[in-house]
């Protein structure tokens, strides 16, 4: 049977209470030929979470209407391959109430790690180019920590980048920035890389039925947005972090508060949205976001360390690696697709952040 699951709002809720209303939903639950199996519950802010079985999303209401009247805000039905992977499965459940191992509550909250690396090189031949198109080295650094500070690897389709995902804020932090330091220190014995590190963080479900799927793509956005081989933290990340010595590493991470996090979505979806579009420019872009031309220049300046023009280069520059690597298209689509209106002028912008021309990069056999 499908797996769902829900999110309550409840005022002043207590972990009895939930348990109360667990224990409602069991005495009844096999009439409907429905399990809620546990829960999760978060005091401070009174959300609560439940996992169910059941034929269908009315059917798993109906059982909680009957019970004891507490209506989800929202359910959603989720993957069970993609459930374990974010909420895991090494946990103690009392009376359905789900906690950590070592005893302490789980609220449900998972913090999202996003990696992306890509080589540059001077190539002269197919050979350097495999450090271009996959830097394995390094990507075996970001894979090998994840589990390191107790997190999970989490699949991705839509590029190369990697995931993972942990349960505590500080475990995500001190992951990531163990990969910075790697990844610098060993750099220096391996061909030149760059690398972006975004991370952030979301309860299970929110009020529109979402189950992490904002909180991956918000993760996605920052290290995009992120300058070169540094790593950008969401609001909420900071917030559930409770090591404050890492909090005042600025050296190393920029932490983004509510109204940057909302402009960089903003950003983010309105470029993508028009990267194929050889005549966006500036001005357009303004006009969607709501700033003046100056506002613009100096809000991408303090978020990604680069003006609004080459932000939305690199973002193009990024969708035709991703497209170069899918080997679908030739380099005058691929141009186009990212929103070049000329072949040589794409050429030249590849090759001064790659090193090397399309090309060349398209030679090689490495997917």
């Amino acid at each position: 049977m499908p797996i769902y699951m829900d999110f309550h709002k409840i005022a002043n809720v207590t972990i009895d209470d939930v348990k109360k209303a667990h224990m409602a939903d069991e005495a009844i639950q096999d009439k409907y030929g429905v399990k809620y199996h546990q829960f999760w519950v978060n005091q401070e802010n009174g959300s609560v979470f439940c996992l169910v079985e059941g034929p269908d999303k009315e059917t798993c209401e109906r059982v909680h209407q009957m019970a004891h009247g507490n209506l989800a805000c929202a359910l959603t039905e989720v993957e069970i391959g993609f459930y374990e992977k974010l909420m895991g499965k090494e946990h103690t459940v009392d009376n359905g109430h789900v906690k950590n191992n070592d005893g302490s509550e789980d609220l449900g909250y998972r913090n999202i790690l996003i990696a992306s690396v890509y080589g540059k090189t001077r190539a002269y031949g197919l050979t350097d180019l495999s450090q271009l198109q996959r830097p394995d080295w390094a990507r075996k650094i970001i894979m090998q920590n994840i589990p390191a500070f107790n997190g999970r690897e989490l699949g991705w389709e839509k590029d190369d980048s990697l995931i993972g995902v942990f349960h505590n804020a500080t475990h995500a932090i001190q992951c990531a920035l163990q990969i910075q330091q790697e990844l610098i220190h060993f750099e220096q014995k391996q061909p030149e890389i760059i690398f972006k590190i975004g991370i952030s963080a979301s309860q299970p479900v929110t009020q529109n039925g979402d189950f992490f799927k904002e909180a991956i793509k918000l993760a996605h956005r920052l290290s995009v947005t992120v300058q070169d081989n540094q790593i950008l933290i969401s609001s909420l990340v900071k917030k559930l972090c409770r090591n404050e010595e890492l909090l005042t590493k600025k050296s190393s991470l920029k932490f983004l508060n509510e109204k940057e996090e909302e402009f960089v979505s903003t950003l983010i979806s309105i470029a993508e949205a028009k990267l194929a579009d050889q005549q966006f420019d500036l001005n357009r872009l303004s006009n969607e976001v709501c700033v003046s031309r100056p506002q613009l220049y100096r809000k991408v300046m303090s978020l990604t360390g680069r003006s609004p023009i080459d932000f939305i280069r690199d973002l193009r520059m990024d969708k035709a690696l991703t497209l170069l690597k899918q080997k679908r298209s030739n380099i005058a689509e691929i141009a186009y697709e990212s929103g070049f209106n000329s072949s040589s002028y794409f050429t030249k912008c590849f090759a001064e952040k790659f090193g090397c021309t399309p090309s060349l990069f398209i030679k090689t056999d490495i997917a």
